[in-house]
């Protein structure tokens, strides 16, 4: 089953607040994003972002330049659904980060939990990174989320990349200058707990 099918699967057939990667309120990844300092009016994009409440908080919290991105027309339909007429006020995108086009120097914040552990190929990750550097603006902000060392090793069915903070950084290079590094214990809905590590980043002016 190809990527797309499998997750349009997933969305169209389970309730999104029954899925392991759930979060009522994504509040590690806010905490991040306003830790940046960027202004709100600040272009950022959430990789993956499927059905994530992460952009209603976004919106609470005043952020207006905002585009989601995802491989599933069915997560996506979920989130545009609960925003109602909001949704109008955000981008969205239905495409494979590895293989989409995104404008180049287009964001200030570059946000992923949980996609870039599902890339298991050397290729799939170096087409990732390149993304992110066309897109990111020089001095931008990228805040990557993964299943930490002591993580499962599959997710929703599919193997998974496990990391340490310092090999999640290394995946991106020097182009990318470490800020900060977390990790979180994340909860399912099921009861099972999930570690991640979180590594902040600011892509160096060239």
């Amino acid at each position: 089953m190809r990527s797309k099918d499998h997750w349009e699967k997933v969305y169209s057939t389970k309730p999104t607040d029954s899925v392991s990667w759930f979060q009522e309120h994504a509040d590690l990844s806010l905490d991040l994003i306003r830790a940046t300092g960027m202004s709100k009016d600040a272009g950022l994009i959430d990789v993956g972002g499927g059905a994530s409440t992460l952009v209603d908080d976004l919106r609470t919290d005043g952020y207006s330049d905002l585009t989601v991105l995802d491989l599933s027309d069915a997560a996506l339909g979920a989130a545009r659904k609960r925003l109602g007429d909001a949704e109008k006020n955000v981008r969205w995108i239905v495409s494979d980060i590895t293989e989409v086009d995104l404008p180049a120097k287009r964001y200030d914040i570059w946000h992923d939990r949980a996609v870039f552990h599902f890339l298991t190929t050397p290729e799939q990750r170096a087409a990732y990174v390149r993304t992110v550097f066309r897109s990111v603006k020089p001095g931008g902000h990228v805040i990557v989320a993964a299943f930490a060392e002591n993580g499962p090793l599959e997710c929703s069915g599919l193997p998974v990349m496990r990391y340490r903070s310092d090999e999640l950084h290394e995946q991106f290079g020097e182009s990318f200058q470490l800020l900060a590094h977390c990790t979180e214990q994340h909860h399912t809905p099921s009861g099972k707990v999930q570690p991640f590590v979180y590594c902040y980043c600011r892509l160096r002016p060239s």
